[in-house]
């Protein structure tokens, strides 16, 4: 798995890139002070992952999420961050990332999240995945007919799994599906929604009451 580390924290970078060297199936391609060089280092090294930070001088970690999922929507993101605040948070989900970690995260539910998010799977760090769910919630449902109107009934069946957290194994055998076939109607549900990524599909799902 291919790794670019986004920073402005020299001493974080360094750290980062001597913890996933240790893992053998990781291999860090480049380290970005800021959002414009982690764009620059996205389209010389096309990396699977990009391990975000936030809040940095110049072009932060946001908008280069979005600039990122919007050149390069095969790039997964996930952020890294000491910031935890709402609007950090709801924004970061918007501009495409997969998944959103605190920095005081340990170890091995870091190598974890990005092993997962490579495969397709979406992170929330437990301290702010309430956040999400409660902003979701306290907006007026929206009618799930208007789901139906876009999805078959299996896409409605496969996206309500995708809002608990499953990955494409699980629903496979929830469903009693290949995984072949989940990830057909995953690419096809993500299609119709107008989303990059399950994650952003999950809100969608919550917010109109699966």
């Amino acid at each position: 798995m291919k790794i670019l580390i986004c920073d402005d924290q020299a001493v974080i970078r360094d750290g980062l890139e001597m913890l996933l060297k240790l893992e053998q199936d990781f291999e860090v391609v480049g380290a970005a002070q800021d959002g414009a060089e982690a764009i620059e280092l996205a389209a010389q090294k096309s990396p699977d992952l990009v391990l975000m930070d936030l809040k940095m001088p110049g072009m932060n970690g946001i908008e280069a999420t979005r600039e990122i999922r919007t050149k390069f929507p095969n790039i997964k993101v996930l952020v890294l961050t000491t910031y935890d605040d709402d609007e950090w948070l709801f924004d970061a989900i918007r501009a495409g990332a997969s998944g959103y970690l605190l920095k005081d995260t340990p170890r091995h539910k870091i190598i974890e999240a990005i092993r997962g998010t490579v495969e397709g799977r979406s992170f929330l760090d437990p301290a702010i995945a309430g956040k999400l769910i409660n902003q979701v919630a306290s907006n007026q449902k929206q009618p799930i007919s208007v789901l139906a109107e876009k999805l078959t009934e299996r896409e409605l069946d496969v996206l309500r799994l995708i809002a608990k957290g499953f990955n494409n194994g699980d629903i496979a055998g929830q469903l009693h599906l290949s995984e072949g076939t989940v990830r057909n109607h995953v690419s096809a549900i993500l299609e119709k929604l107008g989303v990059s990524d399950r994650t952003q599909a999950a809100v969608i799902a919550i917010h109109h009451g699966l």
